[in-house]
């Protein structure tokens, strides 16, 4: 009897032992896949422009939305920044929609207005992250307010230049603020984890040299730190071929006249639709999208532990059948068009001018525009090379990027610098257009070199006056 007791004893014991092996193991995958039990899922997506011509950052947005809602995050817990001027735009050839891919479904249904039109700005996306509902102004009042288990997934589309990410209206993402605000955020310590995505020009920028690994956030951008990412689904190439085997009313890019999507954008996009996110992590998908967006290099910043977690930890969770996210109207297979994101206004405008009727009154316009838009991108390098020819004793250096520095190192060393410059020189001669933009990288150098920003205010006074 006291033989059958002991067994019974050691028995139990063995037992107790393996389920609190096998709870350690559970909870060990859950630090490593899985989502911390008790969390929240989050996500911000910011259109940071507007006009139809970059139809491609809402149509992105929009697609963004689709995959989160599809995942199981509820509207409360995603906040949509666009200016929401695409979707109705005269230029729209299915008014109320908005498509991401030749064919495609709808997108805009069902996209929450949280903040549109002038609520697009900087100010709005930093207190949006932090939680602070009394810095916004204007929009639906939402904001992130996450807990110390919570994951936030962040996407941005739009432009970008050297150390900047651009929006509609007032100033623009500056790398060394949002940097701020990120610390700020992981210091309060209101989220587990954070992964970023960005589609931009020069999206690297944003975070070499500046974004620590110890915050817990993990970012891919389009771009690295001095190259261009690409719109997708552009007109051009067999337009005609395509639209006339359109099985829908319209669903090309020539029917759209601009660019559906971005490149870097589209690939995460269509793999999260076509893979099960519950299975695939999101290393495996930065290879995905890594080895198709062919024309920039795809980068990782920040703490790459992250990557080894399921891409549902921040998008939520795959249906059953994820495969079937297929285009509802398929067209006759063309080699897509892509388009240098600061030359998609002038391939917009192209269209415009090659599918109106000659000497209509939309023909003249479209004329006009694209004659203005190549007289200011003119007018903007001529200016730029004025300045750095003054500031550098004739020494031309337009263009120059900051690229020569250091993988360890930021764009510019004086942020203060680096956006009074900015400032200065669009007090004197204009705001900077998304084109305009790619200067930045010269006034970083300028920076770099000494050259204070009081120098290229003088400067610029003399060169935008002369002329005007």
């Amino acid at each position: 009897m006291k033989l059958h007791r002991g067994f019974n004893v050691l028995l139990l014991l063995l037992l107790v032992l393996l389920c609190t092996n096998t709870g350690e193991g559970r909870r060990r995958h859950s630090d490593e896949g899985g989502a911390a039990a008790g969390s929240t899922k989050w996500a911000v997506l910011i259109a940071g422009s507007k006009g139809y011509d970059n139809y491609r950052h809402q149509a992105d947005v929009c697609h963004a939305y689709q995959i989160l809602k599809k995942g199981g995050l509820k509207d409360e817990n995603i906040i949509v920044l666009m200016y929401d001027d695409i979707a109705y735009s005269k230029e729209n050839p299915t008014p109320g929609i908005i498509i991401n891919k030749p064919g495609g479904p709808d997108v805009y249904a069902g996209v929450p207005k949280d903040y549109t039109k002038s609520h697009v700005n900087t100010n709005n996306f930093y207190a949006i992250l932090l939680g602070n509902k009394s810095a916004l102004t204007g929009g639906s009042g939402k904001v992130v307010k996450s807990g110390p288990n919570d994951q936030i997934f962040v996407y941005y589309s739009d432009h970008g230049s050297k150390g900047v990410l651009g929006m509609p209206v007032g100033e623009n993402v500056y790398a060394k603020d949002f940097m701020a605000v990120l610390k700020k955020k992981h210091y309060a310590g209101s989220y587990k984890s954070m992964v970023v995505y960005v589609e931009a020009c020069e999206a690297g920028s944003m975070f070499k040299g500046l974004l620590p690994s110890n915050i817990s956030v993990y970012v891919t951008t389009a771009s690295n730190h001095e190259e261009n990412s690409y719109g997708y689904y552009c007109p051009g190439g067999d337009d005609a071929a395509a639209t006339a085997n359109a099985l829908a009313s319209a669903s090309s890019p020539y029917d759209y006249g601009t660019c559906l999507g971005d490149l870097y954008s589209i690939a995460w996009m269509e793999d999260s639709d076509m893979q099960d996110m519950n299975k695939e992590t999101l290393k495996q998908q930065y290879d995905v999208v890594k080895n198709r967006t062919t024309r920039s290099h795809v980068m990782q910043y920040g703490y790459l532990g992250i990557e080894n977690e399921f891409i549902s930890n921040y998008m939520g969770q795959s249906d059953k059948n994820p495969r079937q996210h297929q285009q509802q109207h398929p067209v006759k297979p063309s080699p897509p068009v892509t388009a240098n994101q600061h030359d998609a206004t002038l391939l917009h405008l192209q269209h415009k001018i090659k599918k109106a009727a000659e000497g209509s009154a939309e023909k003249l316009r479209a004329q006009k525009r694209l004659r203005d838009e190549l007289s200011y991108r003119d007018r903007v390098d001529r200016t730029m090379r004025s300045i750095e020819e003054a500031l550098l004793n004739g020494r031309p250096n337009t263009g120059s990027n900051a690229a020569v520095r250091s993988a360890a190192q930021p764009v510019v060393d004086d942020w203060d610098c680096f956006k009074g410059m900015v400032r200065k020189y669009e007090r004197s001669c204009g705001r900077l257009s998304s084109y305009g933009r790619k200067y930045t990288g010269a006034f970083a150098s300028l920076c770099n070199a000494g050259v204070g920003e009081e120098k290229l205010a003088a400067v610029a006074n003399l060169v935008c006056a002369h002329q005007q």
